[in-house]
């Protein structure tokens, strides 16, 4: 019996650099950070499922697009009740905005969305949930 989502695998060119953009600027938790072998591990809470981190000990390089017509993770997205100040809070710290608030295509499950890219360049999602939904 399925239990529920557990955790998205990573990786990050600056482990303290990634910690600060999900912890500190969006809100998510430190549950664990522990050496690894040829690296280091985090694991962030995100309150229904957990961002798992690995920061090798070598450079890694920036994170790449999938194309449309590629098969793979397009982006993640994390639900707010207000994306307008995390944005704004986004911009201010420098952080890319590939598209600022906007309403969803989606009416059905979410209201408004914006997307930005964390430090190594993976997109992020951040999305309100559509009135329907808890």
């Amino acid at each position: 019996m399925l239990q529920g989502f557990e955790h998205i695998g990573m990786t990050s060119g600056d482990l303290d650099r990634t910690i600060w953009f999900y912890c500190d600027l969006l809100g998510l938790r430190l549950h664990l950070r522990k050496p690894a072998s040829s690296g280091e591990v985090a694991f962030l809470d995100a309150g229904g499922g957990m961002l798992e981190i690995f920061a090798p000990a070598e450079p890694v390089t920036r994170a790449q697009d999938v194309p449309p017509q590629t098969a793979g993770m397009r982006h993640m997205t994390f639900a707010f009740s207000d994306i307008d100040p995390v944005v704004q809070r986004l911009e201010e710290e420098g952080l890319e905005i590939i598209e600022r608030p906007r309403l969803a295509h989606n009416q059905d499950v979410f209201k408004r969305v914006a997307f930005c890219r964390d430090p190594d360049g993976i997109i992020v999602e951040l999305a309100e949930r559509a009135a329907s939904r808890p």
